[in-house]
């Protein structure tokens, strides 16, 4: 472990711990990533996950540092583990539930909600990223979507509705393209 990595694993468990944010053991930071938790929501980060907020540590182009944040009371964000975020933004207004084994390509964001309640009175829904996803760079997924286990998704693709498993998808709006062989 660099010098660099270990500054950001230590100023990261602090920042976490200060915001009242779970990360369980073995987990990577290249970079510091930005928490904002909500009071009475949850920020949980499984094990051996990686995150890279650095524009180094990700040579295809990282926008911005990995951002986890929760805008309502009980909202929550479970991370399963082993997995990866390259300047991510996970925003959650109710639930955003991301399995085991998934990784997120850089400049991915999701959401379950709108973000501007004054402009579209709309409610936010769960997003469920499960087992073993993998979501190209530069994607945007939108509330009350559920990607299903062992699925891929495509680069810039918007993903407005579910996404069943086991298949290729992508475009705008995400559409299956085919069945994974």
């Amino acid at each position: 472990m660099s010098f660099y990595t270990g500054y950001s694993k230590f100023v990261v468990r602090i920042n976490a711990a200060l915001r009242g944010v779970q990360i369980k053991k073995e987990c990577r930071f290249f970079g510091v990533p930005r928490f904002h938790r909500h009071a009475f929501s949850r920020i949980e980060i499984g094990e051996n996950c990686i995150f890279r907020s650095d524009q180094s540590s990700n040579l295809i182009g990282v926008n911005h540092k990995c951002i986890l944040s929760t805008h309502e009371k009980e909202a929550e964000i479970r991370i399963g583990d082993h997995c990866g975020f390259s300047g991510v933004s996970i925003g959650s207004a109710r639930q955003i539930i991301i399995g085991s084994n998934v990784l997120c390509g850089a400049n991915v964001v999701i959401t379950d909600f709108d973000w501007h309640n004054d402009i579209s009175n709309t409610q936010p829904e769960p997003v469920i990223i499960n087992d073993n996803v993998w979501i190209g760079l530069n994607t945007v997924v939108l509330k009350g979507v559920e990607i299903g286990k062992n699925s891929i998704i495509g680069a810039n693709s918007l993903v407005l509705k579910s996404i069943p498993p086991n298949v290729i998808a992508g475009g705008n709006p995400c559409r299956v393209l085919k069945a994974k062989e």
